[in-house]
């Protein structure tokens, strides 16, 4: 190969290699089905909840449930981020599945560390729910989503502690108006490199969760 073909080849490489690293989000890391990102907001309901005022975000941990469309939820009313869940302002959540560094000496190939993990992103405007009753409900809704399937607590509308804190208690819903999944699960490798990655994920994570509670504890 001649000193001008080297060079042809190497400008059109590069240039490939550039479209290549320049495609961002990796649309294999890219998860559209909106079943399967139902399926992340169920498993692992806690969402961080971000909402921006005066060019500083202001973040709450809560758990969320989906229904008809919209995504349910309950917050402290001292809680700063209180007043930004009503009156239409914007809200951003983050759901956080499964995740762990994955170690290329898992792969049958040749390949560098990286890490492997599950989020959905939700943006949506979010609304309070004013009517106490329907607070509550919902309060009640959520006790039997997280309950199920064995259910061996049950929340009722007559029960004296939560009529007794309901008025402490802002009630919202979320209006979603965009859904994003970021599955990031070495798909980009061989099927056999594949399985590997996603029983490390499986190992990894039972076996960190019992490390860092009997320290921590």
């Amino acid at each position: 190969m001649g000193e001008n073909a080297v060079q042809t080849f190497r400008s059109s490489f590069n240039a490939i290699w550039g479209l290549i690293m320049s495609a961002y989000p990796p649309k294999h890391h890219q998860e559209t089905d909106l079943t399967h990102l139902l399926e992340v907001v169920k498993a692992y309901p806690l969402a961080t909840v971000i909402s921006v005022k005066e060019n500083n975000p202001i973040v709450t941990h809560l758990p969320l449930i989906y229904e008809a469309g919209k995504l349910i939820g309950h917050i402290d009313r001292n809680n700063p981020q209180a007043e930004l869940l009503k009156k239409g302002h914007p809200v951003t959540l983050i759901f956080s599945g499964p995740q762990c560094y994955i170690s290329p000496s898992i792969y049958t190939t040749n390949q560098l560390p990286t890490w492997n993990y599950i989020k959905v992103h939700v943006t949506g405007t979010a609304f309070e729910i004013t009517n106490l009753e329907t607070v509550k409900q919902s309060m009640i809704a959520m006790t039997e989503f997280l309950e199920a399937p064995e259910y061996k607590y049950v929340l009722d509308m007559d029960n004296d502690k939560m009529n007794q804190f309901i008025n402490y208690v802002l009630g919202f819903e979320i209006n979603i108006t965009s859904w994003e999944g970021k599955f990031k699960l070495s798909q980009d490798k061989k099927p056999q490199d594949m399985a590997n990655a996603r029983a490390e994920l499986l190992r990894a994570n039972q076996e960190s969760i019992k490390t860092f509670l009997d320290s921590v504890f």
